[in-house]
């Protein structure tokens, strides 16, 4: 018999998103995670009845930089605090001429130039590869689009995101590489986060909102600080309305994902059960333990 699942949706919030508004019986709550501290409390509550669970990335105030975040520890306290999809909103600069500020850009595809951080889960002593060929889930990429038409957003449905690691922005020359590679928008935040969120068994789309065009664009150097800071605070507004209409979306008890989202261990762990470190596999427990614990 198929289990249902009672979606549980799971909010990570990127520049200039701090908090949720409209939830119902807000509360911020620690949880802990064996992979060191979150970047901040959860706030849980509901909207529109539907259980969901957000995660300021940065930190309320935005007091971590981008290399310094705990991407395991703030994966694995979500998938604790039962989150089963997770929407990523995160600020990104354009590097297509047709992705304006103000755009939101719902990303299918990703290039990963992070160099400083913990990528996975599994280290020595319990070994696993998981797929991340299409690394964001088709099903929650189709409630945003409706979600974004519903409200009239500006957006694209599909496109790269590249990570870069930061915190410096990109050099001109790079800038232009990335276009020639094809790449739509630039950040510093979804990666390994969504390569962390497919170990955790987690439905994972990101919606990248663009504040301005990168240093590639001509009109680039005459964008001052306060124009990028209007746009990012309109698009953190416009991102709260994209929430409120999305969650609804996603409230149905739903079966297995069609994509195989949450059955991403199913082959992919390859240390034998007599080789695995217990104490590793004792930390694993939230991330892995379907699979870990059969």
């Amino acid at each position: 018999m198929t289990d249902i699942i009672e979606p549980v949706i799971g909010l990570l919030g990127g520049s200039g998103l701090y908090d949720i508004e409209g939830l119902e019986n807000p509360e911020w709550r620690d949880v802990a995670s064996p992979f060191g501290a979150p970047s901040d409390q959860l706030l849980f509550g509901r909207l529109g009845g539907v259980r969901c669970v957000f995660l300021p990335r940065h930190g309320r105030g935005h007091r971590i930089p981008p290399s310094e975040l705990n991407y395991r520890a703030n994966i694995d306290v979500l998938k604790r605090a039962g989150v089963t999809e997770i929407l990523s909103l995160s600020a990104v600069g354009s590097l297509n001429g047709d992705l304006a500020p103000g755009t939101f850009v719902i990303v299918d595809q990703f290039i990963d130039r992070t160099f400083a951080r913990q990528k996975s889960f599994f280290t020595t002593g319990c070994v696993a590869h998981v797929s991340v060929a299409h690394p964001t889930c088709p099903r929650l990429g189709d409630a945003l689009e409706a979600a974004a038409r519903e409200i009239g957003l500006p957006h694209k449905r599909g496109g790269t995101y590249l990570v870069m690691e930061g915190p410096q922005f990109s050099t001109k020359a790079e800038s232009e590489l990335y276009r020639a590679w094809g790449c739509d928008v630039i950040g510093m935040t979804n990666m390994p986060e969504a390569k962390l969120a497919r170990e955790a068994e987690m439905c994972y789309a990101t919606v990248a909102m663009v504040t301005d065009f990168d240093c590639w664009h001509p009109d680039h150097d005459a964008v001052s600080v306060e124009a990028v800071v209007k746009v990012l605070l309109g698009n953190a507004h416009r991102a709260k309305d994209l929430v409120r209409a999305v969650v609804p979306r996603l409230a149905a008890p739903r079966g297995p994902c069609p994509a195989g989202c949450d059955r991403a261990l199913e082959m992919a762990i390859v240390t034998g059960p007599a080789h695995r470190d217990p104490a590793l596999v004792a930390m694993l427990d939230a991330v892995a333990g379907r699979v870990l614990n059969r």
